[in-house]
């Protein structure tokens, strides 16, 4: 089981910025890849970014040049840098974990964190 704590959502002005915070209650160096996804209401889950234990990110394509994802191994936490924030990036962000073994492989999240995006 993998215990992940989100922080960091608040409101926030047109193209201002906010950084998302995942703590994991476990070492980072045994979960294969972490990720970011969104959820605005009445819309499905989205992805927003992923970054694999070989340090390979990839983003979705709305927010491609504007969100950086990172982490911090010695913290076991992996962070969402938002920058040029858009009213349409107001969504419940949830961080992920997928832990692979052998031939299983498992996903966990978090509780979620709102952000809000608004003038």
């Amino acid at each position: 089981q993998v215990q992940l704590v989100e922080s960091g959502g608040g409101l926030v002005q047109p193209g201002g910025s906010l950084r998302l915070s995942c703590a994991a209650l476990r070492s980072l160096f045994s979960i294969n890849a972490l990720g970011w996804y969104r959820q605005a209401p009445g819309k499905q889950r989205e992805f927003v970014a992923s970054l694999t234990s070989g340090g390979i990110t990839n983003y979705g394509d709305s927010v491609k040049g504007r969100f950086t994802i990172s982490r911090d191994n010695a913290k076991n936490t992996v962070y969402l840098q938002m920058n040029s924030l858009k009213p349409e990036d107001t969504a419940v962000y949830y961080c992920k974990a997928v832990v692979v073994a052998g031939a299983a492989s498992n996903s966990h999240w978090g509780q979620g964190t709102q952000v809000t995006v608004s003038s």
